[in-house]
């Protein structure tokens, strides 16, 4: 697929194209975490990857910016299959709240990101992340630009 292609396709065309297509010839940071899109519909992501020993930090366990990684990816995705085909966005805005820590030994965790608003200019979303026992790892919110 064309670079052209997935600019003519909407925020959820594209996120679903993610999901069924699973890209490894594009360099991305779901790629390099191992990110999975489990589910994909308007408004609503989730995202999953398994732990490995290099997201370690110091202490041993998952360093919080995979957390907030899985979260921004999962909450800005959710505001992507908002948008029409043709529009950007970014984060304009990341508040991450840590529970738990997380183990590195291939434990699954998994976020999930749903809009709260999606305006012309500005969307806002909340996301959480859940290890493989259910266990709340994070929680954030996001404020998104439209342009």
């Amino acid at each position: 697929m064309t670079t052209t292609d997935l600019a003519a396709m909407t925020g959820l065309e594209l996120m679903r194209w993610v999901q069924t297509e699973r890209p490894t010839d594009i360099p991305s940071i779901g790629r390099l975490l191992g990110m999975r899109f489990d589910e994909v519909e308007h408004g609503r992501i989730v995202i999953s990857l398994d732990t490995r020993p290099d997201f370690a930090n110091p202490l041993g366990t998952v360093h919080g910016g995979i957390a907030a990684t899985l979260l921004d990816s999962a909450m800005a995705c959710a505001v992507h299959t908002t948008l029409p085909a043709g529009t950007g966005y970014t984060t304009l805005e990341l508040k991450v709240n840590y529970i738990r820590a997380a183990r590195t030994d291939g434990q699954t965790l998994t976020a999930e990101g749903t809009v709260i608003h999606a305006g012309r200019r500005t969307a806002t979303a909340e996301g959480r992340v859940l290890d493989d026992q259910g266990n709340l790892i994070a929680h954030a919110t996001t404020t998104c630009m439209i342009f």
